[in-house]
């Protein structure tokens, strides 16, 4: 019996939700990729021009007796604002989207009750696209471990430090960093 499990979450850009993942005992990898969209096999390229209707996501593979698909929705919610539309920050366009990709029932039925809940702690509607996973496909190499290898480049150091910063002091508890 396998004892990986795999999530796959779009919150904006993926090199934020990689690192911001990365942070957690129990991921066992975070691979950066597209996902939700028409076009087979798509390029960087052709995902920032919207014309695969894909967007920037993570499949995080994890060990459920670690960590449970909650736990990553929690840290999902807390690491983006899923009441953007197409939009993260500075990231704008379809590729942007908050979406979760499910692999199964139980993952769609957790995810719909998670936002249920969420749903009146927010001012305006949770966007967050709810949809069955289909194909994932991982992106280009150097999209692969950014914040770790460009920790210094000026949107790692703006946009992906903070949320690793918070993941780090919102959940001590599943950390590494905070477990070392």
């Amino acid at each position: 019996m396998s004892t990986t499990a795999r999530a796959t979450l779009g919150g904006g850009c993926f090199w934020c939700l990689e690192a911001s993942f990365a942070e957690l005992d129990g991921v066992t990898a975070v691979t950066s990729g597209y996902a939700g969209g028409d076009t087979e096999d798509p390029s960087y390229e052709e995902v920032c021009a919207e014309t695969t209707g894909h967007a920037e996501v993570v499949q995080v593979e994890y060990d459920p007796r670690e960590l449970s698909f909650v736990d990553l929705l929690e840290v999902f919610f807390t690491i983006h604002d899923p009441t953007q539309v197409d939009r993260q920050g500075p990231d704008v366009g379809t590729q942007y989207r908050s979406i979760i990709l499910y692999h199964d029932d139980d993952q769609r039925e957790t995810a719909a009750s998670i936002i249920d809940e969420l749903e009146p702690e927010y001012d305006r509607e949770i966007a967050t696209d709810l949809e069955p996973l289909e194909t994932f496909y991982p992106a280009e190499a150097y999209h692969q471990d950014y914040f770790e290898k460009n920790p210094d480049a000026a949107y790692c150091r703006v946009h992906v430090a903070p949320k690793v910063a918070k993941v780090r002091e919102a959940f001590t508890g599943h950390s590494r960093t905070a477990n070392e």
